[in-house]
């Protein structure tokens, strides 16, 4: 399939737009990289846009968000920044990751975006080849792009794959993290995939955090990198501002 046909809105059928959510590091009380969250231009959630996903379109939408992503981040000065950009991408879109990145390539070049800056990250929200998704992180990586396990715990990805491919990034699904101050269990599991993961060389993020308590176990924890609602909420076309809240009796590190 031709890339060139998945350069606009009409190769999905419905217009999209970007909101951008921070992950952040509460050590250095820096961003570390900003999420592109997918939305409708007329307003519908990312839920209603992916409900659009179908097997004809799904490679144009994969085509398409990579687009979008890099035009918009580059647009909010998120480059400048020196955070990275972290693009969500659908390994069945993908037939052959160098066929398939031309866009990707294309959209950097024409807007200067730093390719060393871009995390590609996937969830497996549907069963797939591992020698598939081997093949495209593997690809990824040797290009100089930073890869990343989305919801890790939550679908097919585990620990198998893992122990084939080391990611840059896994990060923790919310569930996982939900009321983790109350639940022996989830920190308990949490605290043993983090120790796991670093000894595997690979930094853990833990998203969907909401509270301050669930911030302070998880830096009990030895967690620098995190993402959720406590920090900042998703903003369309822009940077969200943070909100550092740090745990009582800890003086600010920003200066």
């Amino acid at each position: 399939m031709s890339c060139a046909a998945c350069l606009d809105d009409r190769s999905f059928g419905l217009p999209i737009t970007m909101a951008f959510q921070p992950i952040v590091d509460v050590e250095s009380e820096r961003v570390f990289a900003y999420e592109a969250l997918v939305r409708g231009q007329d307003g519908r959630s990312a839920g209603e846009i992916l409900a659009q996903v179908s097997d004809e379109n799904r490679y144009a939408f994969d085509q398409l968000c990579r687009k979008t992503a890099i035009e918009q981040a580059t647009a909010t000065g998120l480059a400048a920044s020196g955070a990275n950009l972290s693009i969500n991408f659908l390994p069945n879109a993908v037939y052959e990751p160098r066929a398939c990145i031309r866009v990707t390539l294309a959209a950097a070049m024409q807007t200067g975006f730093p390719l060393q800056n871009i995390i590609f990250e996937f969830t497996e929200s549907e069963e797939i080849s591992v020698n598939h998704i081997l093949h495209i992180l593997r690809t990824y990586r040797a290009m100089g792009f930073k890869t990343a396990i989305d919801d890790f715990g939550a679908a097919y990805a585990g620990l198998g794959l893992l122990s084939k491919f080391q990611p840059d990034i896994v990060k923790l699904d919310m569930d996982l993290i939900r009321d983790i101050d109350s639940s022996r269990p989830k920190r308990a599991i949490v605290g043993n995939t983090i120790r796991m993961l670093h000894d595997l060389g690979i930094e853990p993020v833990c998203e969907g955090i909401e509270t301050a308590t669930e911030q302070d176990v998880l830096r009990d924890l030895g967690v620098t990198l995190m993402q959720g609602y406590f920090f900042a909420r998703p903003a369309v076309e822009s940077l969200p501002a943070v909100s550092w809240q740090r745990p009582p009796g800890l003086s600010s590190l920003a200066g």
